[in-house]
């Protein structure tokens, strides 16, 4: 049984480094099977088809990912630093990836997104219900700091809608110029979405 799961992890881990590198449909399940070190009979003892992988391959890193965005925006900080780490986290985890392969790798949900938007249906609809659950996060947050009369937004589905899709643009921006500082407008930009100046922001100590 150990055996089994460690190939199997295996797998996962070079699936995982391979998306995020060379995206999905440039892969073969072969390729996957050679990176990963197991043989191509492995593969279908764990999965049906590629697409199951990607499936499997995106439930892990969200399940990591959230972990990340749960500890940031469910902390007791005052909801806009909230917000603020979590740009900040986002801009770390791209800079780490700049520092340990030389290239910024973006958003894996992002990535696939854009790729896939017309086929696979099934990891569409996957990364569909993870944003919507970034942007209930992010809602969550921006009710917290309206009710402290820290924002004055009518909207607060809309205005979580847009910061999320503002942090996937920026981390676009970031991969595409292979450059995480790009990430450091989005503080800014998010308060102006939301109709905060600089000056109403307590500074942190």
């Amino acid at each position: 049984m150990g055996r089994t799961s460690d190939a199997k992890s295996k797998i996962l881990s070079a699936a995982h480094a391979l998306f995020e590198q060379r995206g999905y449909s440039a892969l073969g399940v072969a390729e996957i099977c050679k990176a990963a070190g197991v043989p191509k009979g492995s593969f279908y003892y764990f999965f049906d088809s590629k697409e199951t992988l990607a499936l499997a391959v995106i439930d892990e890193h969200w399940a990591a990912e959230r972990r990340d965005w749960e500890r940031v925006l469910h902390s007791d900080a005052e909801p806009l630093e909230r917000l603020r780490q979590l740009f900040e986290q986002t801009e770390a985890v791209q800079q780490a990836a700049q520092d340990s392969c030389g290239a910024v790798v973006g958003c894996m949900f992002g990535n696939l997104s854009l790729e896939m938007s017309n086929q696979a249906d099934a990891v569409r609809g996957r990364l569909q219900e993870i944003f919507e659950v970034q942007v209930e996060m992010v809602e969550a947050v921006i009710i917290a700091a309206r009710e402290r009369g820290d924002v004055a937004v009518a909207d607060t589905h809309d205005a979580a809608q847009a910061i999320v899709a503002q942090l996937e643009g920026q981390v676009l921006f970031a991969k595409l110029y292979n450059n995480p500082s790009r990430l450091n407008r989005l503080w800014p930009s998010s308060l102006a979405l939301l109709g905060v100046s600089d000056l109403q922001v307590p500074v942190r100590t």
